[in-house]
């Protein structure tokens, strides 16, 4: 069992930005011609550059590139009464190349730059972009990169935390713990749930901090027990993953005394995939966020159906950044700061989205939990934002 995470323990610190989930978009399905590729648009056409990882020499990800791609025509075909000039760059997965892409994609007209993959290239595509004025939507989770004419369109710890927090307080929760790895992925997932959890108006009692490994998952399971019961906690926020430390903890905690009947486990990380998760003792009675899953899987099929595989679990973001410019070109808005984070947001393949001020992004999800492994929704997702949030 343990193998598994000792073998993804590198892939989670270096894809740690780019987590996400998909769903699907609700438009009308008339497509439009296929778009071009030139450097000058046609017609009333949206120039639009989309940055992959077309050209890596890793395989998982050059098929991410392909999903990416296929999301983005797949959006492209379902506007109605708006055209979208789509140009796609491959970047090898490489900031130096994502940069050279998006300077490629600038002087070829391009008004918005959908991508890059990786946090460091979207940082750098960013940079280069800011003097032409040219927002840049990439498919990265990492807030520390969020801000000025960059914006994250992957669902982000914060996002998940909040949502998360909001129902258990709702639920009468009140005092909280996390348990994280110690590496940069974890920190992230800690600083969500303590914002999360302070402005829900409840109390973070404590949190602990293994090493990512699975002597450190042993050794950190009698410093939970003894911070929750020292502390009498209600709740644990679990930052785990099943390729991580999930299956590890979610068997020893109740071996430890520690079981789902003493004390609510919440999971920061989607606990319903890969399908054994649903199997996990521990994890029954869980409660983590999820897309709406209606959504989620009508996208699902219907790139099945164009392309005879499954997206990627990411692929839906570039679905995203091709239905928002569609959105606000029929509406007559430009593509601006201003333009890009309307309060009413967007609808996306993972449900309505909206991008924030600050670069970061705020989806709207739902909460569910396994009961005999099988998922069942506790709170359906939004289908709209009110005015100050969910």
């Amino acid at each position: 069992m343990f193998g598994r995470f000792t073998l993804l323990c590198k892939p989670l610190t270096r894809l740690a930005a780019i987590l996400a989930l998909v769903g699907f978009a609700a438009c009308d399905m008339a497509p439009v011609a296929t778009p071009g590729a030139g450097g000058v648009s046609r017609g009333g056409a949206v120039p639009v550059a989309l940055l992959v990882p077309h050209g890596t020499a890793n395989p998982q990800e050059a098929q991410l590139a392909r999903d990416l791609e296929n999301a983005a025509r797949l959006a492209v075909a379902d506007l109605a009464g708006v055209e979208i000039d789509l140009r796609v760059y491959g970047t090898a997965g490489q900031p130096a190349q994502a940069q050279q892409a998006a300077r490629n994609a600038a002087a070829d007209g391009a008004r918005i730059i959908i991508g890059p993959l990786h946090a460091e290239s979207a940082n750098a595509v960013a940079v280069a972009m800011a003097r032409d004025n040219v927002n840049v939507l990439a498919f990265s989770n990492n807030p520390s990169i969020a801000g000025g004419n960059l914006f994250i369109l992957g669902q982000t710890f914060h996002n998940t935390a909040d949502r998360l927090a909001e129902f258990a307080t709702r639920q009468g929760k009140s005092r909280f713990m996390a348990v994280h790895s110690d590496n940069f992925a974890g920190r992230l997932g800690l600083e969500a749930i303590t914002r999360a959890v302070q402005a829900q108006g409840a109390t973070l009692m404590g949190s602990v901090a293994y090493e990512f490994s699975q002597d450190g998952v042993v050794n950190a399971v009698p410093v939970i027990r003894a911070t929750a019961e020292t502390n009498a906690v209600d709740s644990i926020f679990l930052t785990a993953n099943s390729a991580g430390a999930l299956p590890l903890f979610s068997q020893m905690l109740p071996e430890a005394g520690l079981g789902p009947e003493r004390v609510q486990y919440i999971g920061l990380a989607r606990w319903d995939t890969p399908p054994q998760t649903l199997e996990l003792p521990g994890v029954q009675g869980g409660w983590f966020a999820l897309p709406d899953p209606a959504r989620a899987a009508a996208f699902e099929s219907r790139f099945r159906a164009a392309h005879g595989t499954s997206p990627h679990p990411i692929a839906g973001l570039a679905y995203d950044g091709i239905a928002a410019v569609g959105a606000l070109t029929r509406a007559g808005r430009g593509l601006t700061r201003g333009d890009l984070t309307q309060p009413a947001g967007f609808q996306g393949v993972s449900g309505v989205f909206r991008l924030k001020p600050d670069g970061t992004n705020e989806r709207g999800l739902a909460v569910a939990t396994i009961v005999n492994k099988r998922v069942q929704i506790l709170s359906p997702a939004p289908q709209g934002f009110g005015g100050a949030g969910l």
